[in-house]
């Protein structure tokens, strides 16, 4: 029975150690193929976004259609930085797919050391003056990460002849990351201002005072959700009216469950969460639940009404994609929904409309020019430049 015992002891201890063991890597070779690393715990250097619907370690050369890993903290964290919004798919109850329960090795975050430092710095605003500057960070963070990877071969959503999703792919935002770092700790933290300077001109500036629309921060903060279902309602046969529509029926009758699950806090949208990844109670009309997460800390005002249209048109493209869309990638989509958001600020009379990184994507001053090619210049500059995504 000792020896046993004892034969039992080094089964554990050696199996504890081959968990423990680091390894040194880095983000693409990761991304290159993310399977191999799954449920390794790692150590990489990289920089890290905590942007509007992003929460990354990145790097630009690694050639790949999504240039970053998604980054999360263990549940119950209770930390600051991470995504202003997001969305994440969840096989419902009715999936049309096979669910596969995934057991993973649990991750204790170290607080201690560089983290709080690294914590604060990305959870940092930028302060833009008289526009909004959607998800803008004041620093870009650069540092050595430990923590364990979750891998998938692909993070394209599958689907049948019908066009149903049989299948979730990936991580983060719309499941479009092949790889997640759940952190464990942090070190050899250093950051950078972002140089924001060609988007700041707007401080100091008047405010327009041109015609009100139904949107307004009184009712965004008391009901925000359907504040949007009534400024759609209001657009007629306005540019983009018809999509924004779309987005903001999304979410389903006020009031009822289409299995599109919003949540609107002060909360962080940062941690993993082995209860929105298992396959859900409900059912949902096309067999997956959409968790749409908003932090309101974030998103004040019209900045969240213009997420939820953000978020909204994303669900919309999931769910039902328009004709030739079905398999399309995530610079696509994102760049799909930001034309939109551009739009929305354009009839809500917004001052301007930045991303991360100083990327413009609506101004008033605009309005007596051509705006197309300034937006579309602004988003594919986010896109390529800042997000690291590839057409």
């Amino acid at each position: 029975m000792k020896r046993l015992f004892v034969l039992a002891l080094l089964i554990c201890a050696s199996a504890c150690g081959l968990y423990a063991q680091v390894v040194d890597t880095t983000v693409c070779d990761i991304l290159k193929n993310p399977v191999s690393f799954n449920g390794k715990l790692v150590r990489i250097k990289g920089t890290v976004t905590a942007g509007f619907d992003q929460f990354v370690v990145k790097d630009v050369s690694c050639a790949q259609d999504v240039n970053a890993i998604w980054l999360a903290y263990p549940e119950k964290s209770k930390a600051k930085a991470g995504p202003a919004a997001v969305v994440e798919m969840q096989p419902a109850r009715n999936f049309a797919g096979t669910v596969v329960a995934t057991a993973r090795t649990p991750v204790t975050l170290d607080k201690g050391g560089d983290f709080k430092n690294f914590d604060s710095l990305l959870a940092t605003p930028h302060e833009h003056g008289n526009g909004i500057c959607f998800g803008c960070g004041r620093y870009e963070v650069s540092a050595t990460l430990v923590g364990r990877i979750d891998g998938v071969a692909n993070a394209a959503l599958a689907r049948d002849a019908t066009g149903r999703i049989t299948g979730l792919g990936g991580f983060g935002n719309m499941n479009a990351y092949p790889a997640r770092l759940v952190l464990q700790s942090v070190s050899g933290v250093t950051s950078k201002e972002i140089d924001y300077s060609k988007t700041d001109y707007m401080k100091g500036k008047a405010v327009y005072k041109g015609p009100t629309t139904v949107m307004s921060s009184h009712t965004v903060i008391q009901d925000p959700l359907f504040t949007l279902q009534q400024f759609a309602q209001g657009l007629g046969g306005a540019t983009g009216g018809a999509d924004i529509q779309r987005a903001a029926e999304a979410y389903g009758p006020h009031g009822s469950h289409v299995g599109v699950n919003v949540a609107i806090s002060y909360n962080t949208t940062n941690e993993v969460s082995d209860k929105l990844e298992a396959q859900s109670g409900q059912d949902s009309p096309d067999g997956v639940i959409y968790n749409c997460a908003f932090n309101h800390s974030r998103l004040e005002g019209d900045a969240l009404i213009l997420a939820l249209v953000h978020i909204g048109k994303h669900a919309a493209d999931m769910r039902a994609p328009l004709p030739g869309a079905a398999q399309a990638n995530l610079y696509a989509n994102e760049y799909n929904s930001w034309i939109i958001t551009a739009e929305v600020a354009a009839i809500n009379r917004q001052n301007s409309l930045s991303l991360p990184g100083g990327y413009e994507i609506w101004n008033t001053e605009w309005a007596n020019d051509n705006p197309t090619d300034h937006v579309n210049d602004g988003v594919t500059g986010y896109l390529t430049k800042e997000a690291f995504l590839i057409k």
